[in-house]
């Protein structure tokens, strides 16, 4: 099978960026260093064929297609709940969020409803497989190449983070709140279509859709043999949806000042997928489709070291900004630095 033409590295950036040389293209996997730059995957010298992209016929679990069915998917996604409700959701819960995210905000507020959320999906989500296992000899250890898992603040993007701080991998993060300026466009090149999550594997060459594929996938290559927590695939009304309703819907829509450009480089995360302040902080990088690394350090991580000689501590959320060699402990300094170096206005 022939693949698909390659998209266009213009139509990812502003005219006055411009994106890197991709002299790596042409490498095996095993050389390529995969970025936000790259229109495709290489392997073995040649472009990935989309036969090895994962495209089910019927979504298992509704996860968010917030574009509508294209063409040639239309029959595939139809009576797809989820769109329509996307599309009244967001605006509705912005207006109770309080407006601008910039803004100086009730952080008794902002903590009692990021805790809840908390316990809404309690236990996922908090400890690595590293922490729970019996055998002292296992260690958990990161794919040669990072993974790129393209998302935003919904339920089944929750559930694959949630599967990451468990498995305790560290990815690349490429936010993508509605009106996203750059990454969409990248998950409709990549994989046709415009659904979330979405998760690239450079080490096996695989791309995929649905949150319950992409964590039975995470178990079954890097789950060194364990299954995922009882509950982990099941999504409810309360454990699913209740922290974004909680939450009024933060991180779900680009902020309207945000910087057209991405960074040079990407921001660092030390956080867990269920501590409700690096929830916030999280958050606020989607808020600005910020690309970072995220360090997965939930409790039992074998990367707290790295933590520990970063910070000098074990709190999260820690942020890293090579770009202005600024690192940031507190949530809430973390947040006033984002909105003030990452606006339209500070270019």
């Amino acid at each position: 099978m022939m693949a698909s033409p390659l998209p266009s590295l213009a139509s990812f950036f502003p005219s006055n960026h411009n994106p890197p040389s991709l002299t790596t293209a042409s490498l095996p996997v095993s050389k390529l260093i995969f970025s936000s730059f790259s229109p495709k995957l290489s392997r073995n010298k040649k472009w990935v064929s989309r036969r090895n992209r994962f495209y089910p016929a019927k979504p298992t679990d509704h996860d968010l297609d917030t574009t509508g069915p294209s063409p040639q998917a239309s029959a595939q996604n139809a009576g797809n709940a989820s769109i329509s409700f996307l599309s009244l959701l967001c605006p509705l819960l912005r207006l109770f969020s309080g407006g601008d995210p910039s803004q100086e905000r009730n952080d008794a507020l902002e903590v009692a409803t990021s805790s809840l959320s908390t316990l809404a999906r309690f236990p996922w989500g908090s400890k690595s497989l590293a922490e729970g296992s019996e055998s002292k000899d296992i260690t958990i250890s990161d794919p040669p190449i990072r993974m790129q898992l393209f998302e935003f603040a919904c339920p089944f993007c929750r559930r694959v983070r949630e599967a990451l701080t468990e498995l305790d991998l560290s990815v690349e993060v490429y936010p993508c709140p509605k009106g996203s300026l750059r990454h969409r466009e990248m998950v409709r090149s990549f994989g046709g279509k415009e659904q979330f999550p979405f998760l690239i594997d450079p080490n096996s060459g695989i791309s995929m859709y649905e949150s319950g594929d992409i964590v039975k996938y995470l178990f079954k290559h890097y789950g060194k043999g364990r299954s995922p927590s009882t509950g982990l695939l099941e999504s409810t009304l309360f454990t699913g949806w209740m922290p974004t309703i909680l939450r009024a819907g933060r991180g779900m829509m680009l902020w309207d000042k945000a910087r057209r450009d991405p960074p040079p480089k990407k921001l660092e995360l030390f956080s867990y997928e269920n501590d409700p302040y690096s929830r916030i902080v999280r958050e606020a990088l989607c808020e600005l489709e910020l690309p970072y690394i995220l360090h997965n350090v939930g409790e039992g991580s074998q990367r707290m070291k790295l933590l520990l000689e970063a910070s000098g501590s074990k709190e999260v959320p820690y942020l890293i900004d090579p770009n202005t060699k600024t690192q940031l402990g507190d949530y809430r300094k973390i947040l006033s630095y984002l909105f003030n170096t990452y606006s339209a206005a500070a270019v």
